[in-house]
């Protein structure tokens, strides 16, 4: 059997909420591995959290689905960071929560400076918590490097120091010896990671996410300058770069695996309409346009009599910067799968019809996503992740384990 599809599969609120795994989680594992414990099809976790290592994460997941899963199963909202080059030779100041310095260093970054390495070396500028203000008068001890870009990874532990301080950063242009510049444009590069409004944990009801921290940081920015706030990139669902690398990790274990058919399929499950669903819709929709272009020029070439690709050099493709880096998708389809154990719950019954399920919704996106109705549609609502591999198996026609 040589599989021609690949599983997405979100983690929080699908497989887990907070530390409690979700029941349907093993059960389905159980039929996507044979028996020597190997996958049937290429799998890949694809997640908003960025606060672990891959490795930490793969180990978690295999302790709680009770399958091997490697590292390179794994991708976090902070994997992409890795193609973008340019900036690994930089200083970059990072936010987040977790072993951010190791996990910067691990996706290339060679110049490092965290937060709190900003608190040391200026104590005067973290001024909120009088507690935490210096008792005695202190100078500056500059031993920092001129900050070139910021990496966001997640949401922060004390977001009123997280916030001051990266605002003073974007502010003095990464010089903190200096005073706030507003007239100073464009501000430094600034990427960001994970743009979840909401997340589910244990709680009854989602709890805030990176994208809440994002929301203050923009309107403290706007508020103080007059100006927007400018992303280099943003990374994490429902970013279509996110959906693109996912996609090349499934490829790569299609070929590890030696299975030579194409994938053409994806199926995105997740439990969050504006991430997971509306970034596999938005994928989907990607990958339809590019098939189109691919045959509007095929048409285009035979018309012009030939089959040279030196035919039509101004039509030739100009895709985005990551494709370069990861060669094209071999998928044509990209297709969502909602699951009521998470952030969306419907307290009913799984409604019959889907394009009826949602048709009103609060956008919770991010600012620089156009909201698109028709993207916050899932191809399918099913009540767990268990009943989601089942309708999986049965469209695709594989014999369930």
């Amino acid at each position: 059997f040589q599989p021609g599809f690949g599983l997405l599969f979100d983690i929080d609120g699908v497989l887990v909420r907070g530390r409690t795994p979700i029941p349907a989680a093993k059960k389905a594992f159980q039929k996507l591995v044979n028996p020597q414990g190997e996958f049937v099809v290429p799998v890949v976790f694809v997640t908003n959290a960025g606060n672990v290592l891959r490795q930490t994460k793969a180990d978690q997941l295999s302790h709680i689905l009770g399958v091997p899963i490697s590292q390179d199963q794994v991708m976090m909202s902070h994997s992409p960071l890795r193609m973008f080059k340019k900036y690994h030779e930089k200083c970059v100041l990072v936010s987040g929560q977790g072993p951010v310095l190791d996990i910067a260093k691990n996706l290339g970054f060679a110049k490092v400076v965290s937060i709190d390495m900003v608190r040391e070396a200026f104590p005067l500028l973290d001024m909120v918590d009088h507690n935490r203000r210096p008792k005695l008068p202190s100078s500056p001890i500059v031993n920092l490097p001129k900050i070139e870009a910021v990496i966001l990874f997640g949401e922060p532990i004390r977001w009123e120091t997280n916030l001051q301080l990266i605002i003073d950063i974007l502010l003095t242009n990464g010089n903190l010896s200096s005073i706030h510049q507003n007239q100073k444009c464009p501000h430094l590069p600034l990427l960001a990671c994970n743009m979840d409004l909401m997340w589910m944990a244990e709680a009854q009801s989602p709890r805030f996410g990176h994208g809440t921290f994002l929301v203050c940081l923009e309107n403290i920015y706007k508020k103080i300058t007059g100006k927007e706030l400018k992303y280099e990139a943003l990374m994490g669902k429902p970013s279509e770069m996110t959906y693109h690398y996912a996609e090349y990790l499934i490829r790569e274990q299609a070929a590890q695996r030696g299975w030579r058919t194409p994938i053409t399929s994806l199926y995105a499950i997740g439990d969050n309409l504006m991430t997971d669903i509306y970034g596999a819709n938005m994928y989907n929709r990607y990958l339809e346009e590019r098939a189109a272009r691919k045959s509007s020029k095929a048409v285009a070439k035979v018309a012009a009599g030939t089959r040279s690709s030196t035919a039509l050099p101004q039509e030739e493709e100009v895709d985005n910067a990551w494709e370069t880096e990861l060669a094209p998708p071999s998928a044509t389809s990209c297709k969502s799968i909602l699951v009521c154990t998470g952030v969306y719950n419907p307290r009913t019954e799984v409604p019959p019809d889907a394009n009826q399920a949602i048709k009103e919704t609060v956008f919770h996106g991010h600012r620089d996503f156009r909201f698109d109705p028709a993207l916050v549609e899932p191809g399918h609502i099913v009540q767990d992740v268990d009943a989601a591999v089942e309708l999986i198996f049965e469209r695709e026609k594989l014999l369930v384990q």
